[in-house]
C-alpha cells in the first residue's frame, strides 16, 4: 500500500457552534434544570424538596467535546465519521451520536470499523479522554481527517508526565489503569526511552510503593502485583528512587493528596529531608471542574439532606467519586438516567466500590423527603431533568404542583 500523506488535524473545532445550537439543546437542554436553578436550586413537589448542587453536569472540557462532535457532523455531512471510543462517558450522549451516523473505531456495531479500514476521506474524532501515542500514530498515518476533543485539563497532566519522563522521574499515576484516560497518559511516558510509569488505584496500592521505597523487599510480589499496571520491563529499585506524581483528572482529589504525601514521606524516610527535591516531584493534576463538583456536593449534603441521587454514566469515574462523597453523610444512589427509578419502592443503582449495578428497595420512604441531586461532569442537562421528572412521578405527583 502507498504511503497515505497525513491528513490535517482540527483542534479548535469549525467555527460552526452557532449552526449546531438548536441541535444542542434540543438533545440536552431541560426545562426542569432552567427553573430549578431560577428558584435558587430549590424545587418543591408535594412533600418532596428537591436541592440542586451548586455545581454539576456538563463541564466546560465535555460541552467542548460534545460541541465538536456535531460540528464535525455539520462539516462533512456526506463523510463516515468516527469516534475512538465513547465521546464521554454517558450514555444518552454516546446513543445520540450513534443515531446521528457517527460510528466507534472497534465497536460492535454494524457502521463501526477498525483503524485499519479507515480512508483518508474517513473522519475521525479523538474522545474527551484522549488517546494513546501509539494509537495516536495509527490514526495519522490513515489519512482520514482527525478533530481533537481530547479535555485541555488532560493534556496538561500529559504535559507533566512527559516533563517527569524527560527529567529521569518514574510517573505514579493515581488513577484506573483500565480507563481510557489513564491508558492515555501513561503512554505519554512510554514514547521516552527512560520514560517509566506506575499506576496506583487508591492508598493501598500507594502503601505497597511506599513500603518498597522504605524496605526495598518483596521484590516478586510487588512486580507480580503491578504487572499489568506498570511500564515494560518496570524495576522497582531503579525506577521507584525517583518518582513524579500525577493522577486521573476525575479521581477523588482529598485521595489523591494524600496519596502524594504518602510517597513524599516514604522518600523523606529513605533518601533524607535535604535531598527530597532529588527524588520527589509532585503537582495537583485534579480538575477544576472535578474537584468544584467535589467541593459543591459536600456542601449540598451537609444541609440535611434525606438522600442524594447521583446522575452519571456507570462507567464514569468523576460521577462514581461523588457518590463517594455523598454516601459518607447520606443514603446515595447512582444512576445512569432515568429509567432507573424503578418505582417507588425500587431502585436501580450501582453502590460505591460495586463492579454492577443492582436493584435496592425501600429507597423513597414515605413522609416529608429533602432530596439532594448533582450530576457527573459527563451529564447533560435533559438526563438530570428527566431523573427529577421520574421521581415526582413514582411519588404520585406532577410537575404542576411544584412550588
Amino acid at each position: 500500500m502507498d504511503k497515505v500523506q497525513e491528513a490535517p488535524l482540527f483542534r479548535r473545532g469549525f467555527g460552526l457552534k452557532d449552526q449546531v445550537r438548536d441541535d444542542l439543546e434540543q438533545d440536552y437542554r431541560s426545562r426542569i434544570v432552567e427553573e430549578t436553578r431560577a428558584r435558587g436550586n430549590i424545587l418543591q413537589v408535594g412533600d418532596l424538596t428537591f436541592r440542586l448542587s451548586k455545581e454539576f453536569g456538563f463541564c466546560y472540557g465535555v460541552e467542548r467535546a460534545v460541541d465538536y462532535a456535531y460540528e464535525t457532523k455539520k462539516r462533512f455531512p456526506e463523510r463516515r465519521i468516527f469516534l475512538t471510543t465513547e465521546l464521554i462517558h454517558n450514555p444518552r450522549v454516546n446513543n445520540c451520536l450513534r443515531e446521528m451516523g457517527i460510528g466507534f473505531l472497534n465497536g460492535p456495531g454494524p457502521q463501526d470499523k477498525r483503524i485499519e479500514d479507515l480512508t483518508p476521506e474517513d473522519v475521525v474524532i479523538i474522545a474527551a479522554f484522549g488517546t494513546r501515542v501509539e494509537e495516536m500514530g495509527l490514526l495519522r498515518t490513515r489519512g482520514s481527517v482527525l478533530v481533537d476533543a481530547t479535555c485541555g485539563s488532560v493534556v496538561l497532566v500529559w504535559k507533566r508526565v512527559e516533563q517527569y519522563a524527560r527529567d529521569g522521574f518514574t510517573a505514579v499515576v493515581h488513577g484506573n489503569y483500565r480507563h481510557e484516560e489513564t491508558r492515555a497518559t501513561v503512554s505519554r511516558a512510554s514514547q521516552f526511552s527512560e520514560g517509566r510509569y506506575l499506576v496506583v488505584w487508591d492508598k493501598k496500592e500507594a502503601a505497597l510503593a511506599c513500603d518498597y521505597i522504605r524496605e526495598g523487599r518483596n521484590r516478586g510480589s510487588f512486580l507480580s502485583h503491578f504487572s499489568t499496571k506498570s511500564s515494560p520491563g518496570f524495576d522497582p529499585d531503579r525506577d521507584l528512587q525517583r518518582v513524579g506524581v500525577a493522577n486521573q483528572t476525575t479521581m477523588l482529589s482529598s485521595e489523591s493528596l494524600e496519596i502524594a504525601e504518602m510517597l513524599k514521606q516514604a522518600m523523606i524516610e529513605r533518601y533524607g529531608v535535604d535531598h527530597l527535591p532529588e527524588h520527589f516531584r509532585t503537582f495537583d493534576t485534579i480538575c477544576s471542574a472535578t474537584q468544584d463538583r467535589q467541593d459543591a456536593v459536600l456542601e449540598l449534603v451537609r444541609e440535611r439532606v434525606n438522600l442524594v441521587i447521583v446522575i452519571g454514566g456507570f462507567n464514569s469515574s468523576n460521577t462514581g467519586h461523588l457518590c463517594e462523597i455523598a454516601s459518607l453523610h447520606a443514603p446515595a444512589y447512582h444512576i445512569d438516567e432515568s429509567s432507573c427509578i424503578l418505582s417507588s419502592r425500587e431502585i436501580r443503582h450501582k453502590p460505591v466500590g460495586s463492579a454492577e449495578p443492582v436493584i435496592s428497595q425501600g429507597w423513597l420512604p414515605e413522609g416529608p423527603l429533602t432530596i439532594g441531586i448533582t450530576a457527573g461532569a459527563s451529564t447533560p442537562n435533559r438526563v438530570i431533568g428527566d431523573a427529577v421528572e421520574r421521581i415526582i412521578q413514582a411519588r404520585g405527583y406532577s410537575l404542576k404542583e411544584s412550588a
